[in-house]
């Protein structure tokens, strides 16, 4: 399956923004679609997670109460809401795509960049 992420962009402390990921095919029950990002001298973090099926949702602290994920089964798409941005939210944002009971995940996208300002 390819991830495509999209929706990234430049925006002011306190701003909002949605990133889409869109996948080639269907997502089959079973998965779990999360949302990573990576800042420039940083490690990947964690940002939040969805289950296909279920729809539990899981987030990073640094995001809780600001960042709400969301999917649409039908258009095997996942959304990422973001509000009340940060600078130090400013990053790389990366989808990616793993079975419920593994950790390692499956596929990626290639990113779409986050910058906000102060």
């Amino acid at each position: 399956v390819q991830l495509v992420e999209s929706g990234g962009g430049s925006v002011q402390a306190g701003g909002s923004l949605r990133l889409s990921c869109a996948a080639s095919g269907r997502i089959l029950p079973g998965n779990v679609l999360s949302w990573y990002r990576q800042a420039p001298g940083k490690e990947r973090e964690f940002v939040a997670s969805i289950a296909w099926s279920s729809g539990h949702t899981e987030y990073g602290l640094s995001v809780q109460g600001r960042f709400t994920i969301s999917k649409n089964n039908d258009k095997n798409m996942m959304f990422l809401e973001m509000n009340s941005l940060k600078p130090e939210d400013t990053a790389t944002y990366y989808c990616g795509r793993r079975l419920v009971y593994v950790t390692d995940y499956a596929d990626w996208g290639k990113g779409t960049l986050v910058t906000v300002s102060s």
